[in-house]
């Protein structure tokens, strides 16, 4: 009895570890030490967050933020110097290269959410945004209940796009709803009238107005759609990356070096708003 009783523990003790085996995470860090190059998805059209600069180069708020942490990556895994691949691609083609481990990371606009946590993990938050609406200056829009009868684009696979169906079923509002897939086409169709609205998340609808042929005609509407945490997208699991990415923000945060960043990319806007020193206070993780 007691022989068949320690058969059965050592069974279940044997269950349990290929359990936990099979439950581990990707070691990415060891990936990249030995490749001595980290892959980052970025988004090339997210102005002034994330975006495609001179001779092509990422620049931007997020931009800035994930350099911090890439160096810090590099320091954790003693290569200082590690090569970086830049991959450009849409929020959905992004989180699809961190889920498939094509990218190491990704740093642009992209909102957490819990339907994305199935498939990927997150940093701490880089940012709180708001959806919105840009229309043409002088349209008879000033709310949402305005945008009855109109047509509105909106980024496919974003979740501005899932938020805007929501809030128009919701309220009861017929507007036709126009998936498109580049940033840029908005503003464009807005300027030649082939829709009434754009919705977007406001500090990049800022970005395309002031891309715009004409900014003075464009306007952001006051009222918004949705909230946005936006975060850095990490491989799901990855607990010992989170927490050198995690420890490169709270450096950012802590040594005031995220004022300089906010400065150079949002300074325009005005200073942050009291929402968002709370965010940079919250998301920073002490010793």
């Amino acid at each position: 009895m007691v022989k068949n009783f320690f058969a059965v523990l050592i069974v279940a003790a044997g269950l349990a570890a290929t359990g936990a085996s099979a439950q581990t995470g990707p070691n990415t860090l060891g990936k990249i030490k030995a490749a001595k190059t980290i892959n980052v998805a970025y988004s090339a059209d997210s102005l002034p967050l994330s975006f495609a600069g001179p001779n092509n180069e990422p620049a931007g708020y997020s931009i800035d933020l994930c350099k911090r942490v890439i160096a810090q990556i590099g320091r954790a895994v003693g290569e200082p110097n590690l090569k970086v691949n830049w991959l450009a691609g849409s929020v959905t083609e992004r989180l699809q290269m961190v889920a498939s481990g094509r990218a190491d990371l990704e740093c642009a606009n992209t909102t957490q959410t819990q339907s994305r946590l199935a498939n990927v993990d997150f940093s701490n938050l880089i940012f709180i945004d708001a959806g919105g609406f840009l229309v043409k200056a002088g349209a008879p829009i000033n709310q949402l209940t305005d945008l009855g009868g109109k047509r509105v684009a909106v980024l496919k696979g974003t979740t501005t796009e899932t938020r805007l169906n929501e809030v128009l079923r919701n309220r009861l509002i017929n507007a036709v709803v126009v998936p498109i897939t580049d940033a840029a086409e908005g503003v464009t169709m807005i300027e030649s009238g082939s829709i009434d609205a754009y919705a977007g998340d406001k500090v990049k609808l800022v970005g395309l107005a002031v891309q715009s042929k004409e900014p003075a005609k464009l306007a952001l509407l006051a009222e918004e759609l949705s909230f946005e945490p936006n975060a850095l997208a990490l491989p799901r699991n990855d607990s010992a990356l989170r927490l050198e990415v995690n420890r490169a923000l709270t450096q950012v945060y802590l040594s005031g070096e995220i004022e300089t960043i906010y400065a150079q990319w949002l300074g325009k806007l005005g200073r942050p708003s009291n929402l968002l020193v709370a965010m940079y206070l919250l998301n920073s993780i002490p010793e």
